[in-house]
């Protein structure tokens, strides 16, 4: 990782482009966003990326679970990861903020490859404990700590204002080609041998790398030094996006859609007990949803949300909601699958403007905290709505608490688009600037 003696400047790396950069200076801005310079490369990074880390976590899983046969261990595979996620996204969101963001996703990627290294050999020995595993799951999760802000962050530097939309929309479909995908070929190759399957994730991360190197930043601020401690640097972010209604309303608003509409941990118990399709239609549950929103944002990534993109978002999320409804209460499998691919594509385009809106109201230099507190809300909710549906479930039956979830979410935006109206009348994306989201009088600055 960079030191804090490397200046953020262009002094450090005489190839970055540390100034703003008006579009208007480039005139490839008009160009497809697939045809803008480095970002098929970037793609290509990040599709290696994610398939690196989806085999992985299959293999992982398996081997632990194979070495323990106890499933409790399978909790303690994901909490190894998710724990030093959680300690350093805030210190990572201020690194990220301060020093070269394509650098430091390098060299998190690299931490990534070493632990991929650390499994090859692990099962080469053939050990009897899983804590040499987990120690290295640590380890890893201390590295995507840095992945998520930094990717996020790095997008807007690469691409011109005026075509991040779509750009966020294709890289969240190769991130779904991934999840569907990685764990598929990460059981096909487990077959011939868990360190064979390592070998593949470790030259996943170097395709990862070397595609970084075809990526330049052409949209990038000069970052002036600060004389703030270092608690206020980490918090830095909280309080912007406390201080900010369409931020805050649109990370809140995500937390707790997922938080109400985490019915994937209910499908095993679906595919079991009330549509009785057994593995096989559980795993074409799961990828109803990954398929619902690659597809969708395959659209978007072509044609793009250009006006009335609050209220566009909030009937999304309700069009998630009732998909999640008829889930539900279906008895048919096809049904059942219908709704969880509109549930996916709905999902999808709340992301597309969730994450465009959240881009383009933050200032370049607060990128990298706003979008770790962002990370950290969606690794809450992930984890917390998986919780909150087993907790349902056991309380008041598997049908009623994936009924009241969905009953929440639908709740949650009648409840946000009230208490966020500057998130409600937001019309186009690319005239969302920072200086047009300061508080009203009829939104709140400032919410707990």
């Amino acid at each position: 990782m960079p030191t804090a003696d490397t200046p953020a400047s262009s002094s450090a790396d005489p190839s970055r482009i540390d100034r703003p950069t008006a579009d208007d200076d480039h005139p490839e801005t008009d160009a497809a966003v697939y045809r803008q310079p480095g970002f098929a490369a970037f793609l290509v990074s990040r599709l290696a990326a994610v398939f690196a880390m989806q085999i992985q976590a299959i293999v992982v899983a398996w081997q632990v679970y194979d070495i323990t046969r106890d499933p409790l261990t399978l909790g303690y595979v994901g909490l190894a990861q998710f724990l030093p996620m959680v300690v350093l996204l805030l210190p990572a969101g201020d690194v990220v903020d301060r020093f070269d963001r394509k650098r430091i996703l390098q060299l998190s990627w690299l931490a990534q490859g070493v632990c991929s290294a650390c499994l090859i050999a692990l099962s080469l020995q053939r050990p009897e404990s899983a804590l040499p595993f987990y120690a290295v799951l640590v380890l890893f999760g201390a590295a995507r700590a840095f992945t998520g802000p930094t990717l996020q962050s790095l997008l807007p530097q690469i691409v011109p204002r005026t075509q991040l939309g779509k750009a966020i929309a294709l890289n969240s479909s190769i991130m779904k080609i991934g999840v569907i995908g990685g764990p598929l070929l990460g059981g096909l190759l487990y077959t011939f041998g868990a360190a064979l399957t390592y070998s593949v994730v470790l030259a996943c991360f170097v395709i990862a790398q070397l595609g970084l190197f075809g990526v330049p930043v052409r949209y990038a601020t000069e970052r002036q030094p600060r004389d703030d401690t270092a608690w206020q640097r980490f918090t830095a972010g909280i309080r912007y996006i406390r201080s900010k209604p369409v931020i805050l309303g649109v990370i809140s608003l995500d937390l707790f859609a997922v938080l109400f509409g985490g019915i994937v941990a209910l499908l095993p118990v679906y595919a079991h007990e009330i549509l009785h399709v057994g593995p096989e239609g559980l795993g074409a549950l799961r990828s109803a949803i990954a398929s619902g929103a690659l597809l969708m944002g395959l659209y978007l990534g072509v044609r793009a949300i250009n006006r009335h993109a609050g209220l566009t978002m909030f009937a999304a999320v309700a069009v998630f909601g009732l998909a999640n409804l008829v889930f539900a209460l279906s008895h048919w499998f096809w049904l059942s699958f219908g709704a969880l691919l509109i549930a996916g594509a709905a999902d999808m385009i709340s992301v597309y403007v969730r994450l465009t809106l959240l881009q383009l109201a933050t200032p370049d230099e607060m990128r990298g905290r706003v979008n770790a507190v962002n990370m950290l809300f969606i690794g809450a909710s992930n984890e917390l709505g998986e919780f909150e549906s087993g907790v349902t479930a056991a309380w008041f039956g598997t049908v009623p608490a994936a009924v009241i979830g969905a009953v929440g979410t639908l709740g949650i935006v009648g409840l946000w688009m009230w208490a966020f109206p500057v998130l409600r009348r937001a019309d186009r994306l690319d005239d969302v600037e920072e200086s047009k989201v300061e508080p009203s009088p009829t939104a709140p600055a400032k919410r707990g």
